[in-house]
């Protein structure tokens, strides 16, 4: 063994351990090779399957990402045997290179499987696809018997701001093109082979403690990452050159994470559980298209459409002080049901008002169809424009006028959330009856969240209403209002990148699917199934979530503990 010392960027001076590599590491390291090797080979004579892996010396996709896998395995290893000693101090990489090897032999016996199923047996498969499986079963096998290493408290390590910001810009490079290209990829089995890998690779980094120190980074430079996220948002549509079908993936992700980010206030920080909140969407959507230049249109007044934004969320919110007002004295499974009731009831009214049951506002069943574009200024939503050479097409434009949407709900929702009205909602969540003895007005703050979460659901709906072209009763099913909750869960409650993550994988998940059209609500109720009983705060959770859900973990108390004080130093410092 030989040690050194942390640099003078790191606080204090800590001795570091390097060992030396043992038989295990050169297995693995074998390992390596075997995989990258075997994924430069040809796979499969069959170019039709798997995306074509028939060539040699030049992998497609689904060889890449072993080489990807290879390649992080080298990195972790070279970790391991000294080369980064700081790196090392900091991350466990024989924790890392266990998940890495897991998640490679899993992978590569799934293609195999996929191989002999589509080519009607495995005399169909080359011989590059076993040596690359032999690889795989080396470096798992190579890894398992390596010890883990004590690491120190990201914490406690500050590096240079230079190189925060650098690994926040890499990061966030990695988030823009592993989008562009999830959302690019038309192979639903290739697609579930790539989210496989996603995962795999997301679970190394994980184990390794690598988000740990990602996420104290993000507390340090929160502006920037702010800021850098919205930037890969915005670059996002000039790497579809113009997809009509993607972009309309894109859409429909943001409105559906600007309307979760509105229930995320009534259930992730009030804790009121309302199973009616896409009743509050469609009251948006009909104002919108009511108001709108649509022929079918029932109300004549055509007023700017911010004035129409405005309206739209205005009605919302009086919808939810309407049904929040007599049932928000009620909670629990009551509430819930209460709310389910309120959304059959709103999508029934629609059908109603169909000028024979009752005022002609709705068209009944036919919906209101024709929504014209939007057009500000002389820039029509509708038509193709060409930016820097790049095609920006119709849902392009409004991908963009929906960034600027969710911008302000990302900024209304931070903002009560730091604010004493949000401190008010999560005393409410953790202990109604506490906080209403500590002097919290607990039916005046819950019917606020009630409201707001309305409102902001209401300026989403009049966006959807020209986006969608049309709008009938049938869009406004229990099922969204499930789903918006299921984004939520998933995804962490009370944080916004948790939700936006979350909107995400349940928009994408089911569109990508559809090469299992009988079983991909299975497949998704199972994948749902595992994620809440393995990581039950969400994938994104609050420090808090994760101490309601992991109480007898002290080692996370403490870490919360000290992050939380490093968090308030350095915002006093800044101020």
């Amino acid at each position: 063994m030989n040690t050194s010392t942390l640099p003078n960027g790191a606080r204090g001076t800590t001795a570091v351990t390097v060992s030396r590599p043992s038989m295990q590491w050169y297995l693995t390291l074998a390992g390596v090779v075997l995989l990258i090797v075997g994924s430069l080979l040809s796979w499969c004579y069959d170019e039709g399957v798997l995306g074509n892996v028939s060539l040699n010396v030049n992998p497609g996709p689904i060889q890449v990402f072993m080489i990807v896998i290879a390649v992080l395995t080298l990195f972790f290893l070279l970790l391991r045997g000294g080369l980064f000693p700081v790196l090392d101090r900091l991350l466990d990489s024989a924790r890392a290179l266990r998940a890495l090897g897991a998640t490679a032999t899993a992978f590569m016996v799934a293609v195999v499987i996929v191989i002999a199923l589509q080519t009607s047996g495995l005399a169909n498969a080359d011989p590059g696809v076993f040596v690359a499986l032999v690889g795989a079963a080396l470096i798992t096998w190579g890894s398992w018997s390596l010890a883990s290493d004590p690491t120190v408290d990201p914490v406690s390590v500050h590096m240079r701001g230079w190189v925060d910001i650098l690994v926040i810009v890499a990061l966030l490079a990695i988030v823009l093109f592993g989008a562009a290209y999830a959302l690019g990829q038309e192979d639903g089995t290739v697609f579930v082979l790539f989210l496989s890998v996603l995962g795999g690779v997301s679970l190394a980094l994980a184990r390794s403690g690598l988000f740990s120190w990602i996420r104290v980074i993000a507390q340090r430079h929160r502006q920037v990452l702010m800021l850098g996220a919205f930037a890969v948002a915005f670059l996002f549509p000039f790497t579809q050159n113009g997809s009509d079908a993607n972009m309309s993936i894109a859409t429909q992700v943001i409105i559906f994470a600007t309307t979760a980010l509105g229930l995320n206030i009534v259930v992730g920080l009030a804790g009121l559980l309302d199973l009616g909140y896409i009743a509050f969407l469609g009251a948006g959507a009909y104002v919108g298209a009511t108001l709108s230049y649509s022929a079918f249109a029932t109300i004549h007044w055509k007023p700017p459409f911010i004035v129409v934004m405005i309206i739209g969320a205005c009605v919302s919110a009086t919808l939810g002080l309407i049904i929040g007002t007599p049932t928000l004295r009620v909670s629990g499974d009551y509430l819930a049901i209460v709310t389910l009731a309120f959304g059959e009831i709103f999508r029934l009214a629609m059908f109603n008002l169909d000028g024979n049951n009752g005022p002609n506002l709705t068209r009944g069943p036919n919906g209101i169809p024709a929504i014209p574009d939007l057009e500000f200024f002389g820039f029509n939503f509708g038509d193709t424009h060409d930016i820097f050479g790049i095609p920006i097409n119709r849902f392009g434009n409004y991908y963009f006028f929906l960034l600027v949407v969710a911008a302000i709900i990302i900024l209304v929702f931070t903002r009560l959330n730091n604010s004493r009205i949000g401190r008010g909602w999560v005393a409410i969540r953790e202990d109604e009856k506490a906080a209403e003895a500590m002097g919290v007005n607990t039916f005046g703050l819950k019917l606020f969240a009630f409201a707001g979460g309305a409102f902001l659901a209401g300026l989403a709906g009049t966006v959807k209403a020209h986006q969608d072209v049309s709008v009938t009763p049938d869009q406004y099913v229990f099922l969204e209002s499930a789903f918006l909750l299921a984004a939520i869960v998933l995804g962490g409650m009370g944080t916004v990148a948790g939700v936006l993550i979350g909107a995400t994988i349940l928009k994408l998940l089911p569109e990508k699917l559809r090469f299992v059209s009988d079983y991909r609500l299975l497949i998704f109720g199972l994948l749902l199934v595992l994620i809440m009983r393995f990581r039950p705060e969400g994938l994104v959770a609050s420090h808090r979530r994760q101490l309601e859900f992991h109480e007898e973990d002290t080692e996370l108390a403490e870490h919360v503990e000290h992050a939380h004080l490093e968090a308030t130093a350095g915002s006093e410092g800044t101020a």
